[in-house]
């Protein structure tokens, strides 16, 4: 997943009391109106009604999906398996939107969200949901995309969804027929269990907070659900510990010293976000100050307070974001005090971060996800492998233990930039990172006579460039390993790959984001020839 990825994107973004149970809740009168609305638009159910469904699935939002007389509607909180009094907030023609009012039959998997703000946040969707329950759900998440959109079939994909049923269910409570599989394929994709962690808490290694104001005070947090008002934050239940207090002590002091915060609606204001990274492994810290401006008031006594109140903080640094947008980074970075860069490690390859850096910020997974890359890749030593996507180099670094050559190629030049230090940093030279577009870099190398047994790409959510994947399939490298971030992208590329002679063997999804609705995946891929001699002789 070695993505530039702005703002939540690393991440992701995101009650009920009993009531009486029955019909709608309202006047003969009224409810006779709301009869003859949508009667006229052909709806058995209109605006602000009440009334209870069964929910027969979880959608990729995380949001519950039930049934009224046929109709569909989507309701946050809910959970497959349980009946819910709802209040419908919007008709469409073939879905709506309904409020969970109450929980008549809760779900065997509900559980209390342990965090204080949860309701009011959106950095979190599933923390009502037990683990073992988004472990599932999320398994079942990557079976129906592959079914659905990539129109592969998959092994025993009728059982193993677990109580948060599938969004097969999702598509034929909309009349949709996707779920029509093609192919003539002599055993179905594999697709694994969900590897999850033993603590899904406290796991990311990375804080992007904007930064507000009220009754005089910075205040920071996470955006609210679906709105940019800012909901303050003390403590992140994802977040390491040491962010959040890093986060807390610098608006103390930012309020202390009189610092303004910035204001989207007129562009004024000085304080945009703080972005606390921490390493894990070595402990060491950054934080990155964005600021709508160059200048700083008070900065020799902020960066004062804060060495003093953080001292392992090892840099501080500051990114001049002067653009109206929501875009966190801007173009110019300099170091206030301390070092470039911090340094941290997955197994055994270290790596420089620096303040633009992408980071996985989940370290713990990080290590599970490319430990099934190298895995799939089946490397001897032998092999030489291309990185497409390469962005610093994590993956790359990694393969190139077990490789023979490794060439990464990675469109943002930064990040060339950081995987080179980061390949001297181990003292790699059995690797090669090159700027450029996937598609147009590759094809170059293959005219100068590199050949790869190995292709792993790594693509941001909207996934492969269709470009890259002819060049794949033009290259014909023995094996392909995808890793995805978003299951929908990932089955449209496969069925193209799949169509090109290549043979899906195993998908296995990982949780690196829990808590949330994201799911990364690593997959198996084969050419046809070479699934049939490896496979069809066993």
């Amino acid at each position: 997943m070695n993505k530039q990825r702005g703002g939540k994107s690393d991440n992701g973004s995101r009650s009920r009391r009993e009531g009486a149970a029955g019909g709608r809740g309202r006047s003969e009168q009224g409810r006779g109106s709301a009869v003859l609305s949508a009667d006229i638009a052909g709806l058995p159910v209109a605006k602000n009604d009440e009334l209870d469904i069964e929910i027969i699935g979880m959608n990729h939002d995380g949001e519950g999906v039930g049934r009224a007389e046929g109709y569909t509607l989507f309701v946050p909180g809910a959970l497959p398996g349980e009946k819910s009094r709802v209040k419908v907030l919007k008709t469409k023609k073939q879905y709506g939107y309904a409020k969970l009012l109450d929980v008549v039959r809760a779900s065997a998997d509900r559980v209390a969200a342990p965090c204080a703000i949860y309701e009011k946040c959106g950095g979190c969707q599933l923390q009502h949901l037990s683990y073992e329950g988004q472990l599932a759900w999320k398994r079942q998440h990557v079976v129906d995309a592959l079914e659905r959109i990539g129109k592969l079939r998959v092994s025993g994909s009728g059982s193993g969804a677990g109580s948060a049923a599938g969004e097969t269910q999702v598509d034929e409570a909309l009349g949709s027929t996707a779920g029509n599989r093609v192919g003539e394929l002599d055993e179905g994709i594999v697709v694994l269990p969900t590897l999850g962690m033993t603590d899904p808490w406290r796991y990311r290694n990375k804080a992007q907070v904007p930064v507000g104001v009220l009754d005089g005070a910075l205040v920071g947090g996470f955006y609210s659900k679906g709105s940019h008002r800012i909901v303050d934050m003390e403590t992140c239940l994802i977040q390491h510990e040491h962010n959040d207090d890093v986060v807390n002590r610098v608006k103390e002091i930012g309020s202390s010293l009189g610092i303004s915060a910035y204001n989207e609606e007129t562009g004024r204001g000085l304080l945009r976000h703080v972005v606390v990274k921490k390493a894990f492994r070595t402990g060491e810290m950054m934080l990155v100050l964005v600021t709508n401006g160059r200048d700083i008031p008070h900065a020799d006594a902020w960066i004062g307070s804060i060495r003093e109140q953080i001292p392992h903080v090892a840099s501080i640094c500051q990114n001049v974001n002067t653009k109206q947008t929501n875009v966190i980074f801007g173009d110019e970075t300099r170091t206030l005090w301390g070092r470039d860069v911090i340094y941290d490690y997955i197994g055994d390859v270290q790596f420089a971060i620096s303040a633009r850096s992408f980071y996985q910020v989940n370290p713990v997974q990080t290590e599970v996800l490319y430990g099934k890359t190298v895995e799939y890749a089946g490397l001897t030593g032998k092999e030489t492998v291309i990185d497409a996507y390469c962005g610093i180099g994590t993956i790359s670094l990694f393969l190139a233990q077990h490789a023979d050559q490794v060439y990464g190629v990675e469109i943002v030049k930064e990040a060339i930039e950081d995987a080179r230090i980061n390949a001297e940093l181990n003292g790699m030279r059995n690797v090669k990172f090159e700027v450029g577009a996937s598609e147009v870099v590759i094809p170059r190398w293959k005219e100068q006579g590199i050949e790869a047994d190995v292709i792993v790409v790594d693509p941001p959510r909207k996934g492969c460039d269709p470009q890259l994947l002819e060049t794949i399939l033009a290259m014909k490298p023995e094996r392909v390993v995808y890793v995805s971030c978003n299951p929908s992208t990932l089955a449209r590329d496969l069925r193209v790959l799949e169509d090109g002679g290549y043979r899906t063997v195993e998908v296995q999804p990982v949780d690196m984001f829990p808590h949330t609705v994201h799911v990364e995946c690593v997959v198996r891929i084969y050419r046809e020839d070479v699934y049939e001699t490896e496979f069809y002789k066993r």
